[in-house]
This record gives C-alpha cells, sequence and structure tokens, in this order.
C-alpha cells in the first residue's frame, strides 16, 4: 500500500468513524506534521477525499470534513426507499447464477469489513452492492442516480450513522441474494424497502460541537 493511500484510508477511518466529527477543519500543515509528510502529499489526499465529496476544499478557508444537512440526509435515503425497491422485477430479468455468485462474494467481503469492525470499508463495500445492483435493471438513468445517492449515502452514514447503520442490524444482503435467486420479486423489493427504511431509522440527526482535534495523537503511527 503506497503512503498516500495509507493516509487516504486513515482520514477516511477517522471521518466515518466520528473521530473527525463533520465541519471539522483539516488544516495541511497539522496533518503534515501529524503523517511526517508534505503538505503537497496531504494536499494530493484531501482532494480525492474531495471528490468523494466527503471533505470540502473551499478558496482561502482550506479543507473541513463536509457536513451534510439532516434534511438533505433525510431526501437522499427517501429518494432510495423510492426508487431501488422499484427496479428488482427489472434486475430480476437478468439475473443469473453468475450475478448471484458475485455479489455473494461482494456480501462476504461486507461481512468480514463488518467483523473486523472496518466501518470505512463496509460503507463502502454496502454502496457498492447497491449501485451495483442496480445497474442490472438495464435503466442506465435510474441507475446512475441510484449510484449518486449511494455515494451521498456514504457521507450521510459517515456524519450520521451508528454501527447499527450497517451490517446484519438492517439484514444482511445475503437474504436479499436468496429472494433474488428464488425469483421472488414481491419477497424482495419488501426486504430491500425495509432494509434501506432501516438505515434511516438508525441515523442519529444531531450536530456535535467541533472539538480541539490532537492530529499527532489522532494518527500516531
Amino acid at each position: 500500500m503506497s503512503n498516500d493511500e495509507n493516509i487516504y484510508r486513515q482520514i477516511l477511518k477517522a471521518i466515518v468513524e466520528h473521530q473527525l466529527p463533520p465541519g471539522a477543519r483539516l488544516p495541511e500543515d497539522r496533518l503534515s506534521e501529524a503523517f511526517g509528510v508534505s503538505r503537497t502529499g496531504i494536499r494530493k489526499v484531501l482532494q480525492r477525499l474531495a471528490l468523494e465529496h466527503f471533505v470540502v476544499i473551499e478558496k482561502n478557508k482550506g479543507a473541513q470534513v463536509n457536513r451534510p444537512s439532516k434534511t438533505e440526509a433525510l431526501e437522499v435515503l427517501d429518494s432510495r426507499i423510492l426508487i431501488e425497491p422499484q427496479l428488482i422485477p427489472a434486475l430480476l430479468g437478468y439475473w443469473n447464477t453468475e450475478h448471484s455468485e458475485r455479489f455473494r462474494t461482494m456480501a462476504k467481503e461486507e461481512k468480514y469489513a463488518e467483523d473486523s469492525n472496518q466501518l470505512a470499508d463496509s460503507i463502502q463495500l454496502t454502496a457498492r452492492f447497491h449501485y451495483e445492483l442496480a445497474t442490472l435493471s438495464g435503466n442506465k438513468v435510474l441507475a446512475s442516480f441510484v449510484e449518486q445517492l449511494c455515494y451521498r449515502s456514504s457521507l450521510i452514514l459517515a456524519a450520521y450513522g451508528t454501527h447499527g447503520s450497517v451490517g446484519c442490524d438492517c439484514g444482511e444482503h445475503s437474504e436479499l441474494l436468496d429472494l433474488l435467486d428464488q425469483g421472488n420479486a414481491d419477497k424482495a423489493q419488501n426486504w430491500m424497502s425495509h432494509h434501506l427504511k432501516h438505515i434511516k431509522s438508525s441515523l442519529i440527526l444531531e450536530s456535535k460541537p467541533e472539538e480541539n482535534i490532537d492530529f499527532q495523537q489522532l494518527f500516531s503511527r
């Protein structure tokens, strides 16, 4: 793993695990000192996080952890609840053994991340599962929309989620795959709707005051 990748993973993990709360400032100089790398290296990592919407970079203000509004968080989950279950009948028209095996591998990766307490990986893997499933519907416009909603959900889960927002508390994806293998569209739709509603209900929509963060201690290696 490259040094840039290692720094990226550590900062992302800190965001997802709420050690860096929404709105927390990310000064290049202090991060550079904490990781023992140049500010150029830190800037590159922050720009990557900004592209993924976990960080916001403003001219003359620097970088800070993105802070999605409570309204945005609820609207994103409501949009997913409306759309994703409706894609189930269409994707079943394309479903086959190869798809089942591929998504079961993804579900195992999610379970491993959850069991290993790798919350950042778990959030990213569950987003990938959902948007890749949506692509099987054949509706490219809706699939693209679901992909964007999943990226925004990752940020929302990082900001407001709990360990109950991903993993078995809201239903393991293998349960959905069993229903798809059976070709049971109605039950699969109900499962998806319940799954997304559980994620929504697990959010803790409270703003936490920014604390004076000790980056040296947080990222000590």
